[in-house]
């Protein structure tokens, strides 16, 4: 989805996908077509405004294999994206998008902007409007969201600049993606989040936030027991992934549905009948027991790394109760 843009601001650089050039007058798109323009574009419009030296730009395209006369190649770069941008103002060269400085090259943005600023903006305004108008902020949530077209700065290369910001975009669109469903469910659209959030937790599994998301979602569907489900998984994946469990705060929701908190919202079981209730507590007391089994379980690894940490920074054996004695 486009967004609407006012006369001052006709020329967007956008960055939230592959690197080009968007002319809001007449809908026409410029990129460059080499990848070593590419990055060098990229590179430009992350620090715009920002004096860029030619060793830090020359790193940035050829890394520790630069060609003989670097610098020379640098500037005919340049020189070929200087003609493919369109000038700040008269086409002097006091008004050239790309500014050569003693120092090295600088991106004016002038009246143009870029979507990785927009996105920004919109995400800060939904994130302030979550907990007061929630509709609202799902509403600049999507926004923010839609102004993505691929992986940030794709095709940019993988130099310095460009791998840090495009990791720091990535880690802004998914608290922000965190944020949407937040208002989601605040706005009462439990029911309709669930499938999204399934594949959440599957395409970022160390995420936490998602799972703990998800959860809240089944329970106030009524399924209390898919929602402990969730979380016995989010442990499985997060001690296969990085070798520890959840946080806290995922505990403290996993704890909080077995208790059936009133502060997790609405509880919505489903009818049943008495034999079919009889038959859904004897699977919850089932469960109950597993968790039990699975808590002395992590207890008893956590109590196995204290006595090696122990022993290895003291060099004598760690003094502590066995576990199982409890």
């Amino acid at each position: 989805m486009e967004w609407e843009a006012p006369e001052s601001h006709a020329l967007d650089f956008r960055v939230l996908g592959p690197v080009e050039l968007l002319d809001h007058r007449s809908g026409a798109r410029f990129a460059p077509s080499g990848g070593k323009q590419r990055a060098l574009l990229a590179a430009l419009v992350v620090r715009a405004g920002e004096v860029l030296s030619a060793e830090r730009l020359i790193d940035e395209l050829w890394g520790d294999r630069p060609p003989a006369r670097a610098a020379n190649a640098l500037h005919a770069h340049v020189a070929r994206l200087r003609r493919l941008l369109p000038s700040t103002g008269d086409g002097s060269p006091e008004q050239a998008r790309i500014a050569t400085h003693p120092l090295g090259y600088l991106l004016r943005l002038g009246s143009a902007r870029t979507d990785a600023q927009y996105f920004s903006r919109l995400s800060a305004q939904g994130r302030a409007a979550v907990v007061a108008d929630p509709a609202h902020a799902a509403e600049l949530l999507h926004r923010a969201l839609d102004l993505w077209r691929g992986p940030a700065l794709e095709g940019s290369g993988r130099g310095q600049i460009c791998a840090r910001e495009a990791e720091r975009l990535e880690q802004s669109r998914l608290t922000t993606l965190e944020t949407l469903y937040e208002a989601k469910l605040r706005s009462s659209r439990h029911e309709e989040v669930i499938g999204q959030l399934e594949r959440l937790t599957a395409a970022h599994p160390t995420r936490e936030r998602f799972y703990d998301l998800l959860m809240l979602a089944l329970y106030r569907c009524g399924r209390q027991s898919e929602a402990l489900g969730v979380y016995e998984r989010a442990r499985q994946r997060l001690m296969g992934e990085i070798g520890v469990g959840p946080g806290p705060a995922l505990r403290a929701r996993m704890e909080a549905i077995m208790l059936r908190d009133p502060g997790l919202g609405a509880f919505e079981p489903a009818p049943a009948s008495a034999e079919s209730a009889l038959t859904s507590l004897g699977g919850e007391i089932a469960r109950l027991r597993n968790r039990i089994d699975v808590l002395r379980h992590e207890q008893e690894e956590l109590v196995h790394r204290f006595k090696l940490l122990s022993e290895a920074s003291t060099g004598s054996p760690a003094l502590f109760e066995d576990p199982s004695r409890l």
